[in-house]
């Protein structure tokens, strides 16, 4: 039987590409070719429909276990087997599936600011062209009415960064010995160390992988009427493409995305406005995590000043000038 030891399980737009790509390089680890197989998300075929690309993105499922487990068939023996599906975090039922197949397993969580990770969520759909809605804060506050239509876990940007519910759930279903939780922010900042904690938490040795791989920057097009155009157009493409055999939608819409991508900036940072319009969704959850883990994350509440940098430590609310803006120290 050819099942992982291990699953990067968290979270979306928190580094789980490149993390995946870095564990590939140890020679005790063996991690799966296909990096998102997403096969606990479901109990047999995925649905055929969603929000937009989401038939797409469904043809992506490794479902059958038969395939699943084939995707280890060439780890060489004594390795450890791994997989990256950053929704696994997310999906209670994932969990219990991952419980009763692999209840030994292993599993790593990377948790990135949830105001943060939902805006960069937001820009990748954005930068795609799929999402129709050219401001994150209007399109968080869409979310629960997409969730009653049948969207993928992908457009659930603030539900997505809610760790403390989901951990919270986690650890009725595994030792908290199974489970290493991370920041993103390590990860960037001190990836040799990082690793060396992964592969610590695996047993097996250290300092063999010091560095993570660059991630892409996701581009950042402006809201023009040219974007407007080609998005909806790309939409409407998407869309008639899901009733298209294989990769024939992907091959025949893959040229307009690179058109809506091109000379795109990079990402811009939020405002403060916008954080302080997106934090009240996260700001239960954050108390909630620290609870459940008993470390702090206060600082993801705290102000930011326009070039996203911290000002503060205190939650947003407590320093913060009647005019909206925070006060500099």
């Amino acid at each position: 039987m050819a099942l992982p030891n291990f699953l990067v399980s968290g979270a979306p737009k928190a580094g789980t590409t490149a993390l995946h790509a870095a564990l590939a390089r140890h020679p005790a680890l063996y991690m799966s070719p296909v990096k998102e197989p997403k096969f606990f998300l479901t109990d047999g075929p995925p649905p055929a429909r969603g929000g937009p690309g989401d038939a797409q993105t469904y043809r992506e499922h490794v479902w059958r276990r038969a395939d699943y487990e084939a995707l280890f068939d060439d780890a060489p023996p004594g390795t450890l087997r791994g997989e990256s599906t950053p929704f696994y975090l997310y999906d209670r039922d994932a969990q219990r599936r991952i419980r009763e197949l692999i209840p030994d397993a292993r599993l790593i969580a990377i948790l990135r600011d949830p105001v943060e990770r939902a805006h960069s969520n937001w820009t990748h759909l954005w930068s795609a062209g799929l999402e129709p809605i050219d401001d994150v804060v209007r399109a968080c506050a869409e979310e629960e009415r997409r969730i009653e239509a049948g969207w993928a876990a992908f457009w659930h940007y603030v539900r997505l960064g809610r760790y403390g519910e989901q951990l919270d759930h986690l650890f009725t279903l595994f030792p908290r010995e199974q489970v290493l939780v991370l920041r993103y922010r390590e990860l960037l900042e001190d990836p040799g160390r990082t690793l060396d904690r992964i592969c610590a938490f695996l047993g097996v040795e250290e300092g063999i992988v010091t560095e993570v791989p660059r991630e892409n920057v996701t581009a950042h097009p402006d809201h023009t009427i040219r974007h407007r155009i080609l998005a909806r157009t790309l939409r409407a493409g998407v869309a008639a493409g899901a009733l298209l055999p294989g990769d024939l939608a992907v091959r025949a819409t893959a040229p307009l995305e690179r058109v809506l991508q091109r000379d795109g900036r990079p990402r811009r940072p939020l405002t403060w406005e916008q954080r302080q319009a997106l934090i009240p969704y996260f700001e239960a959850d954050v108390r909630l995590l620290e609870r459940v883990t008993g470390k702090p994350f206060g600082d993801w509440l705290a102000p930011r000043d326009d070039s996203g940098g911290l000002v503060g430590t205190r939650p947003a609310g407590q320093r913060q000038a009647r005019n909206g803006r925070p006060r500099q120290h």
